[in-house]
């Protein structure tokens, strides 16, 4: 599976991780027609230097929901222990975008931590 985003949001997810380093940034990814084209910001997220707190049962219920993004402040961009417990819970693909958070900084896992490819659009 080849996971698709739209040019705009990536940017804005590269932003949003700059803006909050070196707080980890995290929020939840919204597609459309399989291409995601929005980021979800969950209302009381918090964002930490160890991690991030999300209440993601303040998010709508639909499924166009497809998944999760979180930024590591690290260029580390493995999937952690505790990554991988929320992958297998929520989503169909995830994205990890490490430190300098650039077009190269950032990969999409399946709800196994398997990498995708991926492609902007």
């Amino acid at each position: 599976m080849e996971v698709q985003i739209e040019s705009e949001t990536l940017y804005f997810i590269l932003h949003a991780c700059k803006n909050t380093h070196p707080h980890e940034f995290a929020g939840f990814l919204r597609e459309k027609n399989k291409i995601i084209s929005e980021v979800l910001l969950a209302p009381g997220t918090l964002f930490g230097k160890g991690g991030s707190v999300i209440n993601r049962w303040m998010l709508p219920l639909d499924s166009s929901i497809s998944g999760s993004i979180h930024s590591h402040p690290s260029s580390v961009v493995i999937p952690s222990p505790s990554d991988l417990r929320f992958f297998s819970i929520f989503g169909k693909y995830h994205a990890i975008v490490g430190f300098p958070y650039s077009i190269n900084s950032i990969s999409f896992f399946d709800r196994k931590g398997n990498a995708l490819p991926h492609k902007v659009m």
